[in-house]
């Protein structure tokens, strides 16, 4: 999807907005600014239609659990949304790598691997916490990484998301797209390194399971590993007490690249979900349930 270039008067009054937003939480410290943006969002998220879409989520994905263990998986979710908000004016401040820092980093030694191989890799995440950060642990280690994202409706908005996210030292966001993927392959024909979220639906992609029901799951991360014979790897997050994070870089997922290529991409893409949907039960609350995941029909099969 390409950004459009034309600036209406209500692109102007958006970014207004925006930047009053941007200039109110960024003027707080940055806990300060979370924890302001966390009651706001509390507040006003469950009355939003995401909300709804949230409730038919978790009850599709955790049926047997109580309506009230959803509820509070549901509130904590808006609470964690509301911190990622208002961390985001801040992110130039945060350093991955800077002792007693906001993040802990585990599996920084896969990075260094990488890094020294000079071949490049394929990492996958999810909308877990505060995603963002998953990015800075990554670039701060040394390792360019070419990060898709689906860009603003906003253009303005979108060149101010670009440039608070190049702070933290991500150099290039290639939108989704043909020209977003004619930039992952020029970067990993370079030998660096490619970030991809695999928890969205995709109509383009591969129906797999996803707590116990298919849905379309981008196959994209696993062709471009793939293609180009590099390790596929998770990217993971959480959210600690104190405003803290830890991030996570797994060992690189396994691939029969001896199969036929259609059964290979599936079984990658299998093994991709389930091993989200373990770390989304590992911590429920961290996940952004507002995505319209899953099918209706599955929403139906589920009775939700």
């Amino acid at each position: 999807m390409a950004v459009s270039t034309n600036v209406t008067l209500g692109h102007r009054i958006e970014a207004a907005g925006f930047g009053l937003f941007m200039r109110h939480y960024g003027a707080m410290p940055i806990d300060r600014a979370a924890t302001a943006c966390a009651k706001f969002v509390r507040a006003v998220g469950p009355l939003t239609s995401a909300d709804a879409t949230a409730r038919k989520n978790l009850r599709l994905a955790f049926p047997y659990e109580t309506e009230a263990w959803r509820t509070d998986v549901r509130r904590a979710m808006w609470d964690g949304i509301g911190r990622a908000a208002g961390e985001f004016p801040h992110l130039h401040e945060i350093n991955a790598y800077q002792d007693g820092g906001r993040i802990d980093v585990a599996g920084a030694e896969i990075l260094d691997a990488i890094k020294a191989s000079g071949k490049g890799a394929v990492f996958f995440a999810a909308h877990l916490a505060n995603w963002e950060l998953m990015a800075a642990a990554v670039v701060q280690r040394g390792v360019p990484c070419h990060i898709t994202y689906r860009p603003a409706n906003n253009p303005l908005i979108d060149a101010d998301i670009i440039r608070v996210r190049s702070h933290y030292g991500a150099k290039m966001q290639a939108a989704k797209g043909k020209e977003g993927g004619m930039g992952l392959l020029r970067a990993l024909k370079a030998g660096e390194t490619t970030a991809i979220m695999n928890d969205q639906k995709y109509n383009e992609g591969v129906a797999a399971p996803f707590f116990g029901h298919a849905c379309m799951t981008s196959d994209g991360p696993t062709r471009l590993a793939l293609r180009f014979g590099v390790p596929l790897i998770p990217l993971m997050i959480r959210r600690l007490a104190d405003g803290r994070y830890r991030v996570t870089i797994h060992e690189p997922m396994s691939m029969d690249r001896n199969a036929p290529h259609d059964q290979a991409v599936k079984d990658s893409v299998t093994r991709i979900n389930a091993f989200i949907e373990a770390r989304i039960r590992e911590a429920p609350q961290d996940w952004f349930w507002v995505h319209k995941r899953w099918p209706k029909e599955a929403w139906a099969r589920a009775g939700v």
